[in-house]
C-alpha cells in the first residue's frame, strides 16, 4: 500500500524485507514460514467487491485516495481473519501505516480483546474531521477508536471505500498503548488524555528507560493476545533514514529491538506489522 502518503516506493518495502532475508532469519528461529504473494490492491479488479460501487464517487479532500485505501483495507482484513482464524500468526508488510485499517479490523474480528502495542512517532489517530494534510496513514486508529457518532465518531457512508468499516469491530481505548511519541497534533493530544489512552513519549522512555516503559506498557495489556504495530519511523532517522515522515530523537538501535525483543519474550505476541519502509528514500 503506498496510497496513505505523498510518496512513491512504500509499496516496495515488502520485496525488499524479503531480499534482505527476512525468511531466512525467521527459519533460523525456529518458524515454519508461509509466504504469501502480495495483495492485488488494483481497484480496477474488485468487480465483486462492494467497494467497487463506489469507485466513482470522489474522494473528501481531507481523506485522500479514501477509495484505494478503503479497497485494499478490506482485502488485507479478509486475509488477516482468514490466517488468524486457521491458527496462523500474521506477519503483515506494509506498505505505509494506512494498512493498520485492514490489518487490525481483519484481528479484531476474530480476536476483539487485542491489545496494541503502537510503536511510532506519530499517534496515527487523526480522522478526516481533524486531520491537517488528508494522508490516511494518520488516520488509522482515528478511524477505529470506539467512540459515539456525536463525539468524534465516523459516519464511513460519507469515505468511498471504507463503508465495510460502519458496523465492524472498534479498539477501545484501554487495548491500546503508544511506543515513541513524539510528533503528535493537539487534536491528537486531546483525544489521548480524554480517553485516558496509554501513551509513552520520548521523554518517558529517557526518563523512566525502555525497561521501565516495556514492563508499564505490557502490564497495562496483560492477559491479552498482542499485536506489535512497528513503525520505521519510530525508530531516530540518523538510524532509519528510508521513511517518509522523519522526526529527530527517536528510538536507538537498541531500543529499537529492546521493544520488539520485550514483546515477543512476553509470551503473548500473536500478530505484527512493519511499515513504512520506504526504500526510494
Amino acid at each position: 500500500m503506498t496510497y496513505g502518503q505523498p510518496y512513491v516506493g512504500t509499496d516496495s518495502g515488502p520485496t525488499m524485507l524479503r531480499d534482505r532475508g527476512l525468511l531466512t532469519n525467521l527459519t533460523k528461529l525456529g518458524w515454519r514460514v508461509e509466504d504469501s504473494p502480495d495483495l492485488d490492491f488494483d481497484l480496477t479488479n474488485a468487480t465483486n467487491n462492494n467497494n467497487a460501487s463506489t469507485s466513482h464517487q470522489r474522494d473528501p479532500l481531507n481523506a485522500k485516495n479514501c477509495t484505494l485505501v478503503g479497497h485494499g483495507s478490506q482485502i488485507l482484513a479478509d486475509a488477516v481473519e482468514g490466517k488468524v482464524r486457521a491458527g496462523r500468526f500474521p506477519l503483515i508488510l506494509g506498505g505505509d501505516h494506512s494498512i493498520g485499517i485492514g490489518s487490525l479490523s481483519g484481528l479484531l474480528r476474530v480476536r476483539p480483546n487485542t491489545g496494541i502495542v503502537w510503536v511510532d512517532a506519530h499517534a496515527d489517530l487523526n480522522t478526516p474531521e481533524t486531520s491537517q494534510s488528508g494522508n490516511m496513514h494518520g488516520m488509522p486508529l482515528g478511524l477505529l477508536l470506539d467512540q459515539p457518532l456525536d463525539d468524534g465518531g465516523i459516519d464511513f457512508s460519507k469515505l468511498p471505500g471504507l463503508e465495510f468499516l460502519k458496523n465492524g469491530p472498534r479498539v477501545s481505548p484501554d487495548q491500546l498503548v503508544y511506543i515513541g511519541l513524539r510528533d503528535v497534533d493537539q487534536s491528537e493530544r486531546v483525544w489521548i488524555r480524554k480517553h485516558g489512552i496509554k501513551a509513552f513519549t520520548m521523554y518517558d522512555i529517557d526518563h523512566l528507560g525502555i525497561g521501565q516503559v516495556m514492563d508499564q506498557a505490557l502490564d497495562h495489556l496483560k492477559d491479552r493476545p498482542l499485536h506489535l504495530s512497528y513503525d520505521i519511523d519510530s525508530v531516530d532517522p540518523i538510524l532509519a533514514p528510508a521513511t517518509g515522515t522523519k522526526v529527530r530523537g527517536g528510538l536507538t538501535y537498541r531500543e529499537a529491538h529492546f521493544v520488539a525483543e520485550c514483546v515477543a519474550q512476553s509470551g503473548s505476541l500473536a500478530s505484527a506489522e512493519i511499515v513504512e519502509v520506504n526504500p526510494n528514500l
